[in-house]
């Protein structure tokens, strides 16, 4: 059976940090996310992560013991996830597709 494709739409949140600015803790996740080989996209809720449905979820798993080792003691993340098996489908194939039918071929 061939791996399964997915595209993970993350946005992780830590709980009781006293402040409403999560920046430094979303940089420092971001960080984590960009040493791995997998693809992904930084945007303003959350981050795309784009792989083998083993990889991204455990990416996934690594982010939240990585925020935990840094001190934060309680998480919460919600997630979109696609996949599909017809084709290989990147985030921004998807997105080009959508301008292309408003006629923004940029």
């Amino acid at each position: 059976m061939p791996k399964v494709f997915c595209l993970a739409d993350v946005c992780m949140v830590p709980i009781g940090t006293g402040s409403a600015s999560i920046s430094d803790f979303v940089a420092a996740i971001e960080s984590k996310i960009r040493e791995s080989h997998l693809k992904s996209t930084l945007h303003s809720a959350g981050t795309t992560i784009e792989g083998p449905w083993d990889e991204v979820m455990g990416l996934i798993g690594e982010i939240h013991e990585y925020a935990h080792e840094l001190g934060y003691v309680r998480l919460q993340t919600t997630m979109r996830v696609g996949t599909r098996t017809d084709k290989h489908q990147t985030a921004q194939d998807k997105v080009d597709v959508v301008l292309k039918k408003m006629g923004n071929d940029n």
